[in-house]
């Protein structure tokens, strides 16, 4: 068991991030719940936090990048994303969780490999 020098941020999302993929073309017609969609949500690996609040400000220093992540799971079409991707907006639509503490609990080392965003001006 070992400690990792990182803590954990989950952006869940709210009631009005699910409003907005129910009206997504194509449509859930009310079969994603918000139960559901808070099961499973998002979990990022941040800098190691000394406390609540600079861990939660390092989000909120990459709230556009996670924002749009977030939309581009479910249409990564951008012309259906909101005109304004703002710090309000997202405090709206997502809740930010942190947990201080990352304990690994196996054995084999970590391994990583780089993001890859999709292109969201590439077409067919």
């Amino acid at each position: 068991m070992f400690e990792v020098n990182r803590s954990v941020a989950i952006i869940r999302p709210k009631a009005p991030f699910l409003a907005r993929l129910r009206a997504l073309p194509g449509g859930l017609n009310g079969a994603l719940t918000l139960e559901a969609l808070t099961r499973d949500c998002n979990a990022l690996l941040i800098p190691a936090a000394d406390d609540y609040a600079s861990a939660e400000d390092f989000v909120l220093q990459h709230y556009r990048l996670l924002f749009q992540s977030e939309l581009a799971d479910w249409c990564d079409d951008d012309a259906f994303w909101p005109d304004n991707l703002s710090p309000a907006l997202f405090a709206e639509w997502f809740e930010v969780e942190i947990h201080s503490v990352l304990t690994d609990l196996v054995d084999t080392p970590l391994e990583r490999e780089p993001f890859v965003p999709l292109d969201l001006d590439q077409h067919d």
